[in-house]
């Protein structure tokens, strides 16, 4: 066991740390939502700012409306480009109010405001292959009632939203079984024959490039999406002034050629949004963005950040706990119980619930991954513990050793395999489960999966999932080697 000191020593360290992992200089913070337009819009917000003499702190791949909008009221980002359809429609629920000063005398009691439209309109649509629309007469929306057995799968967000299937299927009738799927996935799926009819975003610049054909919302359903830059009513005023040089400069073409240029042309969305601004002469021309190997290691490093900060406390809570509960089975079970409850919510979900607590960045993903180990290294500290021969444990009585002497010389002792195997299942999952924090804007080697699944980019999904992989390989080695120094052969 640990000197006590020692024990010390970490948690000072721990609690000295964790924040500087978090604090920010004073920037202004930009996020984006996790798809491509969100992106390329974000980072010509950023340039910009930054040509006009700001400091920018990036806040990319944040996971869906919601999150980014509760981050902004939170004043963990300072603003994100939004379409007012989806203000109104979800984040306000005035589906009624859908004009950009009408939305923004709502929001004002927030502490938020509108600026100017960027000027284009992407509003959702429904999308079918050109050959299938022409097999089946499909022209609007309204046709695909009759047609009850082509395979429909739209967005996880499009799913659940008010203005999404729910209402379209309503107003047009439609009884189709629905899935859901990641956006960026959609139109591959499509391609290889696996779905028939997905959601698009108008701009998308997939929709020329697989020949898709957009079904006409005769009824109306769906409202003006106008992009536009959602901020704090704190965003300086030189950065407002900057903003408003891009008011009106983007039309639907324009971003649906954009979009199409990261997607199908290879550049990186920083390149795409300097191209933008440059040929404007809103920003400087900069130079190529950082290499592959640069970003590795940078992601590398932050993620081993999360895990390890979580893991140590995880572990110092957990075995502390541990200790405190054994002897008492009621009390052991309802830590367990209560551990294993919490094993049960969605690692995307619990990281949502935090944000209005925490904000988003380092710190809910801290506690999240804390969460999620607490189970394996308590069940097997517990188990272990209850489990140690009577025996061994009279003859401890026997010989006059205090509870903390049986403790240090027999209950621990014995029951330090098994509490190794518990914190080796809680890092490996630890590794794992936070490739999510991208979502939430704390980084690591979910950055390059989330930015690859907005592009439909299996060579950046794997930038982040074999590191991740190998990493979960090397942890398992590592404690190996440690159970190998640290436990007597016999215990083994």
């Amino acid at each position: 066991m640990l000197p006590e000191k020692h024990l010390l020593r970490c948690l000072l360290g721990l609690m000295l740390w964790l924040p500087a992992t978090w604090v920010y200089a004073d920037a202004v913070q930009v996020g984006s939502k996790n798809f491509n337009e969100s992106y390329i819009l974000a980072e010509i917000i950023a340039q910009r700012l930054e040509a006009a003499g700001l400091d920018v702190e990036r806040r990319y791949g944040l996971g869906g409306t919601l999150i980014c909008f509760e981050a902004l009221q939170a004043g963990e980002i300072d603003l994100y480009v939004e379409y007012t359809g989806t203000l109104s429609q979800v984040v306000l629920g005035t589906p009624d109010v859908n004009g950009v000063s009408a939305l923004d005398a709502l929001i004002a009691e927030r502490g938020l405001m509108l600026l100017a439209p960027l000027g284009f309109n992407n509003t959702y649509a429904i999308a079918v292959p050109r050959a299938l629309a022409v097999e089946k007469g499909l022209k609007r929306i309204g046709d695909l009632a009759a047609h009850p057995e082509l395979r429909v799968v739209v967005s996880h967000e499009f799913l659940e939203r008010e203005d999404g299937w729910r209402g379209l299927a309503r107003a047009y009738g439609l009884g189709t079984e629905v899935k859901g799927i990641e956006h960026g996935l959609a139109y591959q799926a499509m391609q290889a024959g696996s779905i028939q009819v997905t959601d698009a975003y108008s701009t998308d610049g997939e929709l020329e490039q697989y020949d898709l054909v957009i079904l006409d919302d005769d009824q109306g359903y769906f409202p003006e999406y106008l992009a536009v830059p959602l901020a704090r009513r704190t965003l300086p005023a030189v950065a407002v002034d900057a903003l408003s040089a891009l008011s009106g400069t983007i039309d639907d073409r324009q971003m649906q050629t954009m979009n199409a240029r990261v997607v199908f042309g290879g550049l990186s969305f920083a390149e795409v949004a300097n191209d933008f601004l440059v040929a404007r002469n809103l920003a400087p021309e900069r130079s190529s963005g950082s290499t592959m190997l640069t970003d590795l290691r940078r992601n590398t490093a932050q993620h081993l950040k999360l895990t390890g900060a979580a893991l140590l406390t995880a572990v110092l809570v957990g075995i502390g706990v541990s200790l405190v509960v054994f002897r008492a089975p009621l009390a052991s079970r309802a830590v367990i119980y209560f551990c294993g409850l919490l094993q049960t919510v969605p690692s995307i979900a619990l990281l949502a619930l935090l944000i209005p607590v925490l904000g988003i960045g380092v710190a809910p993903a801290i506690l999240a991954l804390f969460l999620y180990s607490l189970l394996p290294i308590l069940r097997n500290t517990i188990t272990a513990l209850t489990t140690i021969d009577p025996t061994l444990v009279r003859v401890a009585i026997a010989m006059g050793l205090s509870r903390r002497q049986q403790l240090r010389y027999v209950y621990l002792p014995l029951s330090l395999p098994s509490m190794f195997a518990g914190i080796r299942t809680a890092a490996v999952i630890s590794i794992g489960t936070a490739t999510l924090a991208a979502f939430i804007g704390a980084g690591g080697l979910g950055d390059p999966i989330v930015t690859g699944l907005a592009l439909n980019d299996v060579g950046l999904i794997l930038q982040g999932a074999v590191p991740a992989a190998l990493l979960a390989v090397v942890t398992e080695l590592v404690f190996e080697a440690l159970e190998r120094w640290l436990i007597p052969g016999h215990l083994r």
